[in-house]
């Protein structure tokens, strides 16, 4: 009785072998459609790194312009320094997305456009830096101010 069991269920799988086979044999491994929105993905993929990067150059363009500002109040110096924590805050939230890019970038998915959102984040880092330094650090040194007299007299 048992052999009858068996070999019902012997046939039933066989069926499902047989039936999965035929089908995977049938199907175009290479199906246009698939390959098509995969490789479209991977494109909007690099643009939308392409357009975050531009978008930190422009930022970093801005913060940068106003390094050159002069004689400002207590007041610009408020906005500045909130600038610069809303700047350090952007960068943190961009280097976890560079992050998890890491797939990606082992893969060689997206290389040149990763370089760059990364090289736009370095750059966001250096510019705040930059902000920081010339309004909060440099001005209480003696020696800069000095000099900053001198090159107004030009």
């Amino acid at each position: 009785m048992e052999a009858i069991l068996y070999k019902a269920e012997i046939e039933k799988t066989f069926t499902n072998v047989r039936t999965f086979s035929y089908s995977e044999k049938k199907a175009n491994p290479y199906d246009e459609e698939h390959i098509n929105a995969f490789l479209d993905a991977i494109l909007d993929f690099k643009n939308s790194l392409h357009s975050k990067a531009e978008k930190i150059y422009t930022i970093n363009e801005k913060i940068e312009s106003i390094t050159w500002f002069t004689d400002l109040d207590n007041e610009c110096l408020m906005l500045i320094n909130d600038l610069i924590s809303s700047a350090k805050d952007l960068r943190t939230t961009l280097i976890r997305q560079y992050v998890s890019m890491d797939y990606f970038r082992k893969k060689g998915v997206a290389k040149e456009e990763i370089k760059n959102f990364k090289n736009a984040i370095d750059e966001l880092r250096e510019a705040y830096q930059d902000l920081e330094s010339v309004f909060f650090f440099l001005p209480e040194i003696p020696e800069f101010i000095e000099t900053t007299k001198e090159l107004s007299l030009i």
